[in-house]
This record gives structure tokens, sequence and C-alpha cells, in this order.
């Protein structure tokens, strides 16, 4: 494991805004920065860093914290993952405890190479990809190679002393009846990288005939297809500078687009977008557009998609290709000024789902739009309201049906944000106080409760179960809320006290299930606490 003396050492030695602007654009606001939250869409930034603190914090959707919580948010990585990526970013050494074994990546990164270097001298596979239009620019680019047959594969990795163990916990080899074999044989190789930059499997394609025409590695504790898309660590850049990701289906498709210029492009790896998908396709808020055969398969999964994306409030579209082509034929018969123009104007999620809905049925058949109507309510569900009210028309126009037999039930949980309008300052202040004065803490708890504040009372009980709670992150970053000196903290808590034991008093006072003793006792003891907070004496408050 990574020493906690180290990554203390890292801490002391980052600034914030210096990790931050480099994967998103800052601007200075006062003392702090500000950006849009690249978490949630939005155009007005809300999303504020503090470099006294070094920490963040979005007033929009609430996430905050550490320059280390935000590559673990960003980048979708581990804690250890995140603590590498930002020492490599500032070029600090980390160190690590005797007894850990940092994962070897040399063995997939060396095979890669090995692959690279059969593919330049191998004829039959270079005439194959210059056939499908790819050019050495390309090839070199996205790293594509040849994995040779299963012995060749294993004698490379003895003769060059690779640990097989590791070579099995990629997905590279595996163990059979007759020994040791290679999964990749006779095919031309894809390298798979992380978000984050690292080779962890292989896409291939046969060029024997073989019956399975695409293979990726098998799943491992390095490689999930369902979390990774083909291209991403090459086209990362780009969405995040046009807000746009382009999806496709297949390996060329993204190597033929990138060549045209489609530098957004990326590839599911031969499985269907899904949910765990979604956390990749969120940073950098881009708008999505899926490139999926016209094909009943590429239909299906257009489906799928759309409706997934549509659900979680995805903005984007869909573009199908139909006649048997793909965006990798159009780039080769050099359309690239149609594949522009299908690109710019995909059609939206919602349309495309209701389309399909209505074309799955004979909507003369009253049955069949019944079926028809049931699904899209179905479908309607899940959306937003917004969205719901928008495709009313739509939906009744396609089913030629009043719209009052449409369904705008919501499911959606709304995200509970802030009224601004319903903050109080002078509550916020003193919370704030305590959170950065520890000193403070005991005078304040000895004459203070949650009932005496009337905006702010959750905010208070969360500082008194956990004050490093990340929920209290926001009251911090506000330049508005004070951090009060110890003169005008006795006087806000006196603003904050006298309304708070006149009501004590009128309660008490006319309560009439209480005792007289104890009646007369507690009336005795707000109205001596009521002249001690007038006198400025409030430490002699008797909390009752």
């Amino acid at each position: 494991m990574i020493t906690k003396t180290s990554i203390e050492n890292l801490k002391n030695s980052i600034d914030i805004v210096d990790i931050l602007s480099s994967f998103i654009q800052v601007k200075k606001s006062g003392a702090n920065f500000k950006a849009c939250c690249p978490f949630h869409g939005e155009k007005t930034p809300s999303f504020v860093i503090s470099p006294s603190k070094q920490i963040y914090h979005c007033f929009g959707c609430g996430v905050g914290g550490d320059a280390i919580k935000f590559i673990m948010e960003f980048e979708k990585l581990t804690y250890p993952e995140a603590i590498e990526k930002l020492a490599m970013i500032s070029n600090f050494s980390l160190e690590y405890d005797d007894n850990y074994k940092k994962q070897d990546y040399g063995v997939i990164e060396k095979l890669n190479s090995y692959y690279q270097k059969l593919l330049v001298t191998n004829s039959e596979v270079l005439d194959y990809l210059q056939k499908r239009g790819i050019s050495s620019f390309s090839i070199e680019k996205f790293e594509l190679g040849f994995a040779p047959s299963s012995n060749e594969t294993i004698h490379y990795l003895k003769n060059n002393f690779l640990n097989l163990a590791d070579g099995k916990d990629f997905g590279l080899i595996d163990y059979g009846q007759n020994g040791i074999f290679a999964r990749f044989i006779d095919r031309i190789t894809f390298p798979i990288y992380t978000p984050n930059g690292q080779l962890v499997g292989f896409g291939g394609r046969t060029i024997s005939g073989h019956n399975a025409k695409y293979i990726n590695s098998p799943q491992t504790k390095y490689f999930n297809k369902s979390k990774l898309l083909y291209g991403y660590n090459l086209a990362k850049e780009y969405i995040f500078k046009e807000h746009k990701i382009i999806i496709t289906e297949g390996y060329l498709d993204v190597i033929m687009l990138h060549q045209a210029g489609f530098k957004t492009a990326v590839a599911t790896l031969g499985t269907a977008l899904t949910n765990e998908h979604l956390p990749l396709l969120k940073r950098g808020e881009p708008k999505i557009i899926l490139a999926y055969d016209g094909d009943s398969a590429g239909l299906n999964a257009g489906f799928k998609a759309s409706n997934l994306l549509s659900q979680h409030g995805y903005d984007g579209g869909i573009v199908i290709f139909k006649d048997g082509v793909d965006p990798a034929d159009m780039v080769q018969n050099r359309q690239t000024d149609i594949l522009n123009e299908m690109f710019l104007h995909p059609k939206p999620f919602a349309e495309f789902c209701i389309d399909f809905i209505c074309n799955s049925h004979d909507l003369n058949n009253p049955n069949e739009k019944q079926k028809a109507l049931d699904e899209i309510n179905e479908y309607f569900k899940h959306l937003s309201p917004i969205m719901q009210q928008s495709y009313l028309s739509y939906v009744s126009s396609k089913l030629n049906i009043n719209s009052n037999l449409v369904s705008l039930t919501s499911e959606k949980q709304k995200t509970r944000r802030t009224n601004l309008s319903q903050i109080d300052i002078a509550e916020l202040s003193i919370i704030k106080t305590l959170l950065e004065t520890d000193s403070l803490i005991n005078m304040v708890l000895n004459v203070i409760n949650e009932e005496m504040f009337q905006t702010h009372r959750n905010e208070f009980n969360l500082f008194l179960d956990d004050k490093d709670d990340s929920s209290l992150r926001g009251i911090l970053l506000q330049d508005e809320v004070k951090v009060y000196q110890v003169d005008e903290l006795k006087s806000q808590l006196m603003i904050l006290l006298v309304p708070y034991y006149n009501k004590k008093l009128q309660m008490i006072s006319n309560n009439k299930e209480i005792n007289f003793k104890e009646k007369a006792r507690q009336i005795r003891v707000l109205k001596d606490n009521i002249d001690f907070i007038k006198k400025g004496e409030i430490d002699r408050i008797e909390m009752i």
C-alpha cells in the first residue's frame, strides 16, 4: 500500500486550483475560483474552488471534496488509483510499504509491442487494413497489432521471462488440458485502454475466417467491457473541448472516424450500452450521438441505448446507417460531408424511442395501438415532466389519438437543491465559525441547541453528528457567510437567543399541564436567561 506519510506529503505539495484547471476551465472569483460543474449540466458556474482551504464544492448538485476526491469522481478511479494519478500529474514520487506489490503491467504492454512489430511485417494484414482505408498513421496511433499462433505467443512470453501468472490475470493466456494457450490467435489486435490511459485488454479481429469475427479479452479484475469504451483515452481531450461524443459499434468505425477528423468517436466493446457506462459518459457533460447500423440488431441496440440515455436525462440523439453501410464505409467512400451533416442532426433519443415503439406495432389494429400506447406510457414514467410535455403532441400525432390518453405521471426522483431565498446568513455564519474555530465550540454548545435554528437546523445537526460531513463543505465556500470573531459571535448569539427565550417563556406561561412549582422555576430561569443575554453574559445562561 501507499504509505500514509507519502499521501500526506503529496497533499501538502499540490495546489487544488492547478490540479482542477488541468481538467476543467476555471475563473478567478474573489478569493476563490469558479467553474461550470463537470458533474451536472449547468450554464451558470456554481462550482467553487477554494485555494485557501484546498477543497471544491458545487452549490448546484452538492458534490465536493479535495483534489483526490475530484480525480476519483472525474476519472472514476479508486482511491489508490487517484493517488497515483495525482502523483503522476504532480511529478511526485510515492512511497509504498515494503510488503506491497504494485501491479506489473509489463506483460500486457510488452505483448502489445510484440503484436505491433508483427503487424508491420505481415503483408496480408497490412493489405486488409489498406483495403479498409486505414492509414499507416492510424495504425500507429491506435497501436494496431497482429497476434500470431498460440505457440509463438507463449514462446515469446517465456523467452522474454515475462510472468505467466500476470499473463493469465490479464486474460492473455490460459491453461487447458494440453497446457498453456494464448487467447488471441491469428487476429488483428486492438489495444483497449482505460480512460486514464492504462492498457488493460485487447479486441481481436480474425483474418482466418473464424466463426467469431471479433473477440475481446475476458472479464478480469482489470478489464470490464461494460465500463470501457474503445478509443476513449484518445478521444477524451476532444470530447471535453467539443462537448460531444460519438458512440459507434465497432473498432474500425472509431479508427476511420478519427482519421476523417471526428476525433470524439468511441465504441462499445461488443456489448450494449449499459448503466455502467453512464458515469464515463457524464464526464464533461457532452452531447451524445449514437451511430448504429440500420439492421435489426442495430435498431434494437439503438432503442435500448436511447431508452437508457433519455431516462437518465442525457442530451443527444441517434444516427442510423442504412443500406448496409457503416461510418467506416462512409469515410472510405469520401462521404465525410454527409457524415458531418448526419452527426449535426441526429434524431433525439425520445423521438427515436417513440418511433421504435410505434413501428413495432400495427397501428391500424386497435389492440396493437393500445399496446403501443401502454409501452409509451411506461416509457414516459421515467422521463422528466418537461420531456413528457414536450413529446405529448408528438405521441398524439403518431398514434392519432387524443393527447389526454397519454400518461404524464413521473417516477423520476427530483434532485433537492438549496433555495437561495431560504438562506439565513447569520445562522450559517455561526455554523461556519464552529467549523473553522474549534476553540469556540464549547462556548457555543453550552448556550444553544437545534431548536434555536429556524432555517438551518439540519445543517446544525449535521455538525453535531460529524463536523467533517461533506454536506457542510458548501458553507465553508460561501463568501457571504462570515467567520465571526468572539465579540461578533456573542452578538449574533444574543440575536438568536432572545427571540427563542421570549417564545419559550410564552409557551411555558400558557402551559397548563406543568405543575405550579415547576412552571415557576422554569419561568424564573427563562427570565434570568433573557436578562443575562441582554447584559452580554451568555456564559451564565442555564439550559432547560
